[in-house]
């Protein structure tokens, strides 16, 4: 069974990445719900070191599929509702199918979506995310997950940093994403600090970073250094316990891809495979160039000659090119 469960506060029919636009979360008795019923199963199959992950989305989602249900000022559900876009009406100017809440006195009518959803009021994502985190740790959970849009050790850190205000050994898993353009948001953030700091930034445009004529600049270092020791960085300075990174090999099956067709179908023909690539599995030792043992073909001799004895016609053997690889 898993030793470790992930649970979100997105909603479940609509759930969307944690880097795309359009995420509705869900009010808090729904999601610490599912943590409480994961816990209870690792205790009732006896796994007493099971580990919960509860992540937020809230930083990047503006919505909320519903009010949540409050029983006194102050509780869980109306600090939810607190953040809430809301305007205040007169009970004489209520429009037919209108929602309202109370809020100190006063009558209040969330901003509702023709997609019956409720806005939260801009700005408001950090204080969101830091209160899901408190009630996750409170009622069950191991380890947060923050899903932010950018990797920004400050932004990270400035969120951890509140929760330990509360919850002083709070721990962080953090997604070291490919869907973030880590060189372009480096770049900016080297830029953005030396601009601070007064530096001479003629010769930068901010907005055009990516372009290679910026790579052999000392931004362009300076940002790379950054990028390089982010993991230990962010480890020390925003509290992140446990660094992930998904969707790698998506990406490095791309490219090798792209680069083999482009060598393949050019000058250097098949060398370009076995350059770039035969060649450089037999020098690191990869199991995968002898592809055909990696099948499987060792273990379905073993088989015809159970069943066959003397009489099965075996792949292995003196003349199965695998034995190239050999030295």
């Amino acid at each position: 069974g898993a030793c470790c469960i992930q649970i979100e506060n997105q909603v479940s029919d609509e759930k969307q990445c944690g880097h795309q636009d359009g995420k509705v979360t869900v009010p808090h008795e729904d999601f610490l719900a599912k943590i409480r019923a994961v816990r209870h199963a690792f205790l009732e199959l006896g796994v007493d070191d099971g580990v919960i992950v509860a992540r937020t989305d809230s930083l990047g989602a503006g919505l909320t599929k519903q009010i949540a249900f409050t029983r006194e000022p102050g509780d869980l559900g109306d600090q939810y509702n607190s953040f809430l876009d809301c305007d205040e009406v007169d009970p004489a100017n209520l429009a037919h199918g209108d929602v309202l809440i109370s809020r100190d006195g006063k009558l209040m009518r969330p901003k509702r979506l023709p997609s019956n959803l409720f806005q939260f009021r801009p700005g408001t994502g950090e204080g969101r995310c830091v209160m899901d985190c408190i009630a996750s740790l409170r009622n069950g959970a191991d380890l947060l997950w923050i899903e932010t849009e950018k990797p920004h050790i400050g932004q990270i850190g400035g969120m951890v940093n509140r929760i330990r205000e509360v919850i002083p050994n709070a721990k962080l898993v953090y997604n070291n994403s490919p869907s973030f353009n880590w060189t372009l948001n480096f770049r900016q953030q080297v830029y953005d600090a030396w601009e601070a700091e007064g530096h001479d930034m003629f010769g930068y445009d901010r907005a055009k970073l990516m372009s290679i004529d910026y790579d052999d600049t000392d931004l362009a270092f300076e940002a790379d250094e950054r990028i390089r020791t982010f993991q230990r960085d962010a480890a020390r300075e925003a509290g992140i316990f446990h660094h992930l990174i998904t969707l790698p090999t998506y990406h490095t099956a791309a490219l090798s891809t792209d680069d083999l067709a482009r060598q393949y179908f050019g000058d250097l023909g098949m060398l370009g495979y076995v350059a770039s690539v035969q060649r450089a599995e037999i020098r690191q030792g990869i199991a995968c160039v002898k592809h055909q043992n990696m099948a499987g073909s060792d273990i379905g001799d073993d088989h015809k000659e159970y069943f066959a004895g003397e009489a099965a016609l075996k792949a292995g053997g003196e003349h199965n090119t695998m034995n190239q690889f050999a030295a």
